[in-house]
């Protein structure tokens, strides 16, 4: 769709590339480790009849640039900031799917008078809890392992694979298909170095390293939705209890049976509870000076 061709801006000396569609209220979509806009893409013509909406590739990711630096959370909220001052936007609802999530909540952390409203998906910095296979990526030789198993003839043998089974009936979950692109997104040498040093800002060999927790105590409540899927083995849904802790009235969507991404599982649910979400006016407020 012609609406849909990402648009490039350059950012500190290094390109950012993002798809912006539609007008009205602002709501900008940050994808997780080893995701791109693409996950979200499918959600843009459900959304942008009256929201504007923006899915960026975080830098180390799809087709924007994969520099040497800064992976850390701070620095990828920093170019989000710097993505909205670009387009001129004060102010947005922010939507992050797992390593997004922690994007997001460190954006409103640093940046709080710029959210309007928060949306976690499968959301990361949440528990200590994460699947094995991210732990692992932290591990020395991690590089090299990863180098042989996003190499062609891997891959090639894989599909071959995949090609059979679902001749005699597989069919690919939403989990199976997103990471596997993601894997395949592997194949040089920059997009494996971005992804370690993506992961390993944010995980360690038991576990996730940063919490959110800390952030969020003590910053004004905002409206807040959390999204999980019941049968997510990257990370376990229970964190979502940990986040109404966390985040003092929000809601939470639990979509049965689904995996880590139900945005993909079930696009036509996660839109219209986005929808009402954004809609809502009765949501939790922030309270005012004068309440205070």
């Amino acid at each position: 769709m012609a609406h849909m061709a990402p648009h490039k801006v350059v950012l500190h000396g290094h390109e950012l590339s993002y798809v912006d569609s539609g007008t009205g209220t602002v709501v900008l979509f940050i994808h997780g480790i080893l995701g791109s806009q693409r996950q979200w893409t499918h959600l843009v013509d459900k959304m942008d009849d009256d929201h504007r909406v923006l899915l960026p590739d975080l830098f180390g990711h799809g087709e924007s640039a994969k520099p040497l630096g800064d992976y850390s959370l701070s620095a990828h909220a920093a170019a989000m900031r710097d993505l909205l001052d670009h387009l001129g936007i004060e102010r947005v609802t922010l939507v992050g799917h797992s390593l997004g999530g922690g994007i997001a909540m460190q954006f409103f952390y640093l940046f709080p008078e710029r959210v309007d409203r928060l949306v976690l998906v499968s959301s990361g910095g949440l528990g200590r809890e994460v699947n094995l296979v991210l732990r692992s990526a932290t591990l020395p030789g991690a590089e090299q392992v990863l180098s042989v198993i996003a190499s062609g003839p891997v891959l090639s043998r894989v599909e071959a694979l995949g090609r059979g089974a679902s001749k005699v009936g597989w069919r690919p979950g939403a989990d199976i298909g997103a990471i596997w692109h993601g894997f395949r997104s592997l194949g040089d040498r920059e997009s494996r170095r971005a992804f370690l040093a993506t992961t390993r800002a944010v995980i360690d060999i038991g576990g996730q390293s940063i919490s959110a927790h800390d952030h969020l105590e003590g910053v004004l409540p905002i409206p807040t939705l959390i999204v999980w899927g019941s049968k997510d083995r990257m990370i376990p849904a229970w964190h979502a209890i940990n986040a109404q802790r966390a985040i003092p009235g929000c809601r939470v969507e639990l979509f049965e049976g689904a995996g880590h991404f139900p945005h993909l599982e079930d696009p036509d649910r996660f839109a219209r509870v986005l929808r009402e979400f954004i809609a809502d006016d009765t949501a939790q407020e922030p309270p005012t000076a004068a309440e205070g």
